[in-house]
């Protein structure tokens, strides 16, 4: 593939992609304006909002899988096709039930698109050009989720709520034309096995139930999501281990680096998203910041992670993979030693510094673990890697957000993340330092 033609294939995909993140923030702003369409009081319409992450968390392990088995080219495409088809659907929505319903299919449409859209550039990228693109990626990924709620205001101003789910068109026809004539049919090496339907189905409920065991509201209802999560994690497992091409591949947990790199990413998420949820209740409740200065201090911090993201991604370039995420949470566990004292100081340019380094911090080591995740595993298996690689991002917040409902103590909070980001960082020393002992064909890293 010409140089030319590369960067092409590169921005249309990852306009697609950029797409994601946008949706599921831009909405957020429309909830009132939603909820006087249709004559609804605010609750109501928050549905539209979390069946989107749901189906999301649920759609990209499978999707991986489905990318590796029939394509990631073609999974990537009919992903496009959805999304295209569910944004017009929710633009036209006639009730809040057909909006639901067509969000859900959004959230199909995204979830199919992102595991194969970073399978796709494995494959098409060199490994030299792979962790810049890759930083990129989680630079657009980020800055997407932070500015969405700004695009989606904007839309609402010069038109209507509908604004924000059918400016989607024209980017989606773009990347669906850059998709059927630019990314390349690259062949299969190995044989096509049906999906594992039953097991996709097990590993949905178990994925839910946990989602909805965040948002528990009594010791009993902890107790049977808490059960119910473990009894289809259960079956789910035992399935996998008796069928030809499981969901999740579980021999590609034997590479002690593919397993570093979805643990560094859950404890990564884990500490963002608590940053992300607690920091506002300090802010307002401890430090008497109102609550646009809190979200102006938090925007602080989201933009500089995902600026980091990509640097971390040109630091990958230089250096080992193991080098920038070992950086990332040494720098991780010092800003999460200043977040100690934000309540004593009261000081407004110490909160914000600190909400900047820790963006840095925690951007900085994204694209290395992405990266290492790809490498650790044979190329024909990119796909089913990345979904899981997803999955444990979203398992990080998951924890995170119980950890939040249960612990009132800020200060055990701050030094779980320490603990967390100390072990992250022991982790991965220990990990690819023993793995420089093993030979060639031990393993996939190179």
């Amino acid at each position: 593939m010409g140089r030319q033609k590369e960067f092409l294939m590169i921005i249309f995909t990852l306009m697609a992609a950029f797409l994601v993140p946008i949706n599921s923030t831009m909405i957020s702003i429309a909830l009132g304006s939603i909820s006087d369409f249709y004559g609804l009081d605010i609750h109501s319409v928050t549905l539209v909002v979390t069946i989107y992450l749901i189906v999301m968390a649920v759609t990209q392990p499978i999707a991986g899988k489905l990318g590796d088995l029939y394509g990631n080219r073609k999974i990537y495409i009919i992903g496009i096709l959805l999304f295209l088809a569910a944004s017009i659907g929710c633009g036209l929505a006639l009730n809040i039930g057909m909006l639901v319903a067509f969000r859900s299919l959004q959230a199909i449409g995204g979830g199919l698109l992102i595991p194969n859209v970073v399978a796709l550039i494995r494959q098409t990228v060199s490994r030299e050009r792979l962790p810049g693109v890759l930083g990129f990626f989680g630079l657009g990924m980020g800055l997407g989720a932070a500015v969405g709620p700004l695009i989606g205001s904007l839309l609402i101003a010069v038109a209507s709520w509908k604004a924000i789910f059918l400016v989607n068109v024209p980017f989606l026809l773009g990347a669906l034309a850059g998709g059927l004539f630019l990314l390349p049919k690259l062949q299969k090496k190995h044989s096509r096995q049906p999906l594992d339907i039953i097991g996709s189905i097990y590993l949905a409920v178990t994925i839910t139930l946990l989602i909805t065991l965040t948002h528990a509201k009594s010791t009993a209802m902890y107790i049977v999501l808490g059960m119910g999560s473990l009894l289809f994690l259960g079956l789910f497992v035992r399935k996998e281990r008796s069928v030809p091409s499981p969901i999740i591949d579980f021999s590609l947990f034997k590479s002690p680096i593919f397993v570093n790199a979805n643990l560094s990413v859950l404890i990564n998420n884990f500490t963002m998203y608590a940053i992300l949820l607690v920091m506002p209740l300090i802010m307002t409740t401890k430090m008497d910041i109102s609550a646009s200065m809190s979200g102006v201090m938090l925007s602080l911090f989201s933009i500089s992670m995902a600026i980091s993201n990509m640097i971390g991604g040109q630091l990958n370039r230089k250096y080992p993979s193991e080098k920038v995420i070992f950086l990332s949470f040494a720098i991780t566990v010092l800003t999460n030693l200043l977040f100690l004292f934000v309540i004593q100081f009261q000081s407004l340019l110490y909160l914000a510094v600190t909400l900047i380094v820790n963006g840095l911090a925690i951007g900085l080591g994204l694209t290395s673990m992405q990266v290492a995740s790809l490498e650790a595993v044979e190329e024909s298996a990119s796909g089913s890697a990345s979904g899981i690689f997803s999955t444990f991002r979203y398992f990080g917040s998951i924890i995170s957000s119980t950890l939040i409902g249960i612990i009132a103590n800020y200060s055990i909070l701050f030094g779980i993340l320490i603990v967390a980001a100390v072990l992250g960082a022991i982790l991965t020393r220990m990990v690819f330092r023993s793995n420089k002992n093993l030979s060639v064909e031990d393993n996939f890293w190179k």
